[in-house]
Formats: structure tokens, sequence, C-alpha cells
């Protein structure tokens, strides 16, 4: 039986999905915009997609518990419980 917890399994298996579809959107644009449309532009954008996801991930997994935070001191006042105060 798996020691992780729900939650952390969640936050993990959230980040994994989030990071892979930022990262395949970002540099589908950057590789775009640097390079244009082309017929080798698949070749160049999913080596940049792999590399981004690569660091995405990691950060995403660290980042998202700190970003949690921060939007919870910034709404906390005016919501509770998800629902306006």
């Amino acid at each position: 039986m798996s020691r992780i917890k729900p939650a952390r399994l969640r936050q993990l298996v959230f980040g994994f999905y989030m990071s892979g579809m930022m990262s395949l959107l970002m540099s589908g644009v950057i590789t775009f915009i640097n390079t244009g449309m082309d017929s080798e532009f698949i070749y160049r954008w999913m080596p940049a997609f792999f590399v981004a996801w690569a660091v995405a991930f990691p950060l995403v997994t660290f980042i998202a518990p700190m970003a949690v935070r921060l939007t919870e001191m910034t709404l906390g006042p005016a919501y509770k419980d998800g629902k306006r105060v």
C-alpha cells in the first residue's frame, strides 16, 4: 500500500498535468514567435517542450503550495469557505 497521502498524490498529479499542458502551449507559442511556422516547426517545438516540462514539473510541484497560500492571503479577508463574506 502506498505511503503517499491522497492530498499529496492529488497535488503531484495536478502538477504533472498542469505543467505538461502549460509547457506544451508556451513552448509552442514561443517557438512559433521565434522561428515561424514551416515544415520543421514540430522538430523544433518538441525538444523545447520536453526541456520546458522537465523544468516546469518540479517547479510547479514546489511553487503550487506557495501560490495557494498567497491566494488565501489575498482573498482570505473577503472570502470564507469559498463564499463572499
